[in-house]
């Protein structure tokens, strides 16, 4: 099951070796945080360079422990933006070939690998985690992952980068967390002129995220949705595109056969979005994963996954879309029907 973190229950004291360590991060966001992300458990599943990315920050920021998951070999597109493997790892699997340069950026956090296919996992193996984060998998994969996890209280994101565009979803479930309220204290005497002195009061609140089905039931061509496309622009026609080329063609747009999947996706875009605006420039864009945009999208995704764990802050609800056109993020709320 999940774990429940709440102040003082984690059990948890940080040795003075992790203090020392830790000791930027505890300044940042209080010691508390820090003991409940020792106690975190993740799953990081598919290692190209995204995974690489949210690997090394979820690593840096000292949680309990890392499992990788990746039953794929290690290509030459993986060195665009794959910076745990090493060259030489060209044709090993991608989780065991990230081993090493992960372990030599936090030893204390313990980090293990599993080249065991995805698919093959059940509520058993996902319930060891506290928060599960999926890329690489087609829309079916991420629904049954995300079904189990809120079957057990695990949090799940789900994410991904074509090219320089990028996303994630964030399926948390009722989530819990602490944010301050800045408040205006009166401190002047009452025979003088009125002074105020602004002051922070920790809050606890709560938020329901829904599942990742809300994702895969928007309706991207909804006219009630027409005004929101046009001032963020068509990053979620573009995912949706994305998602249905790897499901019809059981793979992902790739530069060795670019002009072929250029013309695979504008006959999706045509089918599922006629007039919608989405031009072929952005379909250009998204070819590989290119290191700049998994930066981008992969130092967000772990943001949201150290928010989670410390509680402090609401994550982001609950679709951040990186448009390549403009190079900037945007968050859109999915509501569930």
């Amino acid at each position: 099951m999940g774990v429940e973190m709440e102040t003082n229950e984690t059990g948890v004291e940080l040795t003075e070796a992790e203090n020392e360590l830790y000791d930027r991060q505890i300044r940042l966001w209080g010691l508390e945080s820090q003991k409940r992300l020792r106690t975190a458990r993740i799953l990081i599943a598919g290692l190209n360079g995204l995974g690489a990315e949210i690997t090394k920050n979820i690593i840096l920021s000292g949680v309990n422990s890392v499992k990788l998951l990746d039953d794929k070999p290690v290509t030459e597109a993986d060195f665009c933006s794959q910076f745990l493997a090493a060259r030489e790892s060209l044709n090993s699997n991608r989780a065991e070939a990230s081993l090493v340069r992960a372990r030599a950026l936090n030893p204390m956090v313990d980090i293990s690998a599993d080249k065991e296919p995805l698919k093959e996992k059940t509520s058993e193996f996902f319930g060891q985690f506290d928060v599960v984060v999926v890329n690489g998998e087609s829309n079916e994969e991420l629904l049954r992952i995300d079904t189990i996890c809120r079957e057990l209280g695990v949090k799940f994101i789900a994410t991904d980068v074509w090219g320089t565009f990028g996303f994630y979803f964030a399926s948390l479930q009722k989530h819990s967390y602490v944010e301050d309220v800045i408040k205006h204290k009166l401190v002047s005497n009452p025979d003088k002129k009125k002074k105020y002195e602004t002051v922070s009061i920790p809050t606890q609140r709560e938020l329901d995220y829904p599942g990742y089905s809300a994702w895969l039931d928007f309706d991207v061509s909804a006219p009630s949705y027409s005004r929101t496309l046009k001032r963020n622009g068509p990053g979620v026609l573009l995912l949706s595109v994305l998602q249905k080329f790897r499901t019809t063609q059981q793979r992902d747009p790739s530069y060795k056969t670019r002009e072929a999947d250029l013309e695979l996706l504008r006959g999706i875009r045509d089918e599922l979005l006629p007039n919608s605006g989405l031009g072929d420039e952005a379909l250009g864009l998204i070819f590989a994963q290119i290191s700049p945009a998994v930066a981008v999208v992969g130092g967000v995704v772990a943001q949201e996954v150290i928010k989670v764990v410390t509680k402090m802050e609401a994550p982001h609800r609950n679709l951040f879309v990186f448009d390549p056109e403009t190079c900037a993020g945007y968050i859109e709320t999915i509501e569930a029907k």
